[in-house]
């Protein structure tokens, strides 16, 4: 969310940064806000103006009563009570202005980084860089779930009749390879010096207006009936609102966190959820690392977040990309943002398996995350966040990348010691 003053100030490079966004529907919003904070100023100021006045009489009504002006003391009370009745209603009206202000401003994007390149769409993400040889076996690669299925390691259908489409049963040693990613994953961030947490896995409504714009609320929680809870769709959302209405002593920054946590979706309006796969289902588990930090360091540490999501994916033999997504592809409230790819070799293709985003100051500013500066100041801070590792999804790249003619698994050096000693998973 945008600060008012600078919106007032800069309309045109509000309105622009909306045309970079081709969210051309969101301009007269612009003029709204201005026109409705214009409207709110002005009720503040002569509610103001009235309790100036309300103390000015008081102080003269005891004067005069004390000098037996009794006639002069009831006309100066008759003003008082007709000021606080205008003075209840200027209130009233700057509390509506306020809100009407709000929730406008919740829904007008933040300004994006001046390097993201300008597109409609994710067709438009710009490749930035290689890591790996992708390789292309000289074997077929079966689907994802053939491979699962031939080595015993997913029952779909029964999660299906359980819990309907979008679910999975893991099984065995594909299930044993999933949480030893996930362990191999939390001990990588902890050695780069995070700290480990597991946060909650639901989150109040006013953390999640925190955390993310309404549209992509709508899109993904899962709200529990009766009650101001949500499911989380990644541990960002509770990791960030950790620090909801906090004022951090500058030298405690950055904070920097990984955490764990089941993740919950909806999918709305994703396609392929139906298909007999697990690229998008409804409940996943994750590895996530955040930065809450100062300002000037946020750029520095955008840079080491998607590193580290690539440098842990090399370690396991994947070849990946990271790709700069563009302004019509990213979130309201991200200022930059870069997905981390993985080669597929059964389709020849990348597919994203992580993404890193830099939000400035725009949660930390919804969610009232200040820092107290050594020198008295307090000012925003800038939060940020990456994902580590997300299986099953990664369990796909995993799986291909590491598939022998026979249908067996290399598992690679680094992750042998969280399969037991095991260097392959064998078809049953």
């Amino acid at each position: 969310m945008l600060d008012i003053k600078f919106l007032r100030e800069n309309p045109e490079i509000v309105k622009e940064n909306i045309r970079k966004k081709f969210q051309d529907h969101k301009l007269e919003m612009v003029d709204e806000v201005i026109a409705l904070d214009l409207e709110s100023r002005r009720a503040k100021q002569e509610a103001d103006n009235l309790r100036a006045d309300k103390n000015k009489f008081s102080k003269q009504i005891g004067a005069l009563m004390a000098q037996g002006k009794r006639d002069e003391a009831n006309e100066m009370k008759r003003k008082v009570t007709e000021s606080a009745a205008r003075l209840a209603e200027l209130e009233k009206m700057e509390g509506e202005y306020q809100e009407k202000i709000r929730k406008i401003m919740l829904v007008i994007p933040n300004i994006i980084d001046p390097t993201v390149p300008i597109g409609k769409d994710d067709s438009e993400n710009v490749e930035v860089q290689r890591y790996g040889e992708p390789v292309t076996p000289a074997f077929e690669v079966p689907y994802h779930t053939e491979i699962m299925e031939a080595l015993g390691g997913i029952d779909l259908d029964s999660a299906r009749r359980v819990a309907g489409n979008g679910f999975y049963y893991l099984m065995g040693d594909v299930a044993r390879l999933h949480s030893a990613i996930l362990t191999y994953a939390r001990d990588f961030m902890i050695d780069r010096g995070f700290t480990y947490c597991i946060p909650p896995f639901m989150i109040r409504s006013d953390v999640v207006t925190g955390v993310m714009s309404f549209a992509e609320m709508e899109s993904m929680m899962y709200k529990i009936e009766g009650e101001d809870l949500y499911l989380i769709g990644t541990s960002e959302h509770s990791m960030i609102g950790r620090f909801i209405d906090t004022i951090l002593p500058e030298e405690t920054l950055p904070q920097t966190l990984t955490s764990y946590s089941p993740c919950f979706r909806k999918e709305k309006g994703a396609h392929g959820i139906e298909e007999r796969g697990v690229y998008r289902i409804h409940q996943f588990e994750k590895q996530e690392m955040i930065v809450v930090c100062r300002p000037e360091e946020s750029p520095v540490w955008f840079n080491k977040l998607w590193q580290n999501t690539v440098d842990l994916f090399r370690t396991l033999d994947i070849p990946v990309r990271t790709l700069e997504c563009c302004s019509g592809d990213l979130a309201d409230l991200k200022v930059k943002s870069i997905d981390v790819e993985a080669w597929s070799p059964r389709q020849q293709k990348y597919f994203e398996v992580g993404s890193c985003s830099n939000l400035g100051d725009a949660q930390a500013r919804r969610l009232k995350i200040r820092v107290a500066g050594k020198d008295g100041t307090k000012y925003l801070a800038h939060t940020l966040n990456n994902t580590v590792v997300a299986p099953p999804r990664m369990l796909i790249a995993f799986l291909e990348n590491n598939m022998n003619e026979d249908g067996s698994i290399n598992i690679p050096v680094a992750l042998q010691p969280y399969m037991g000693g095991k260097t392959k998973i064998e078809k049953k």
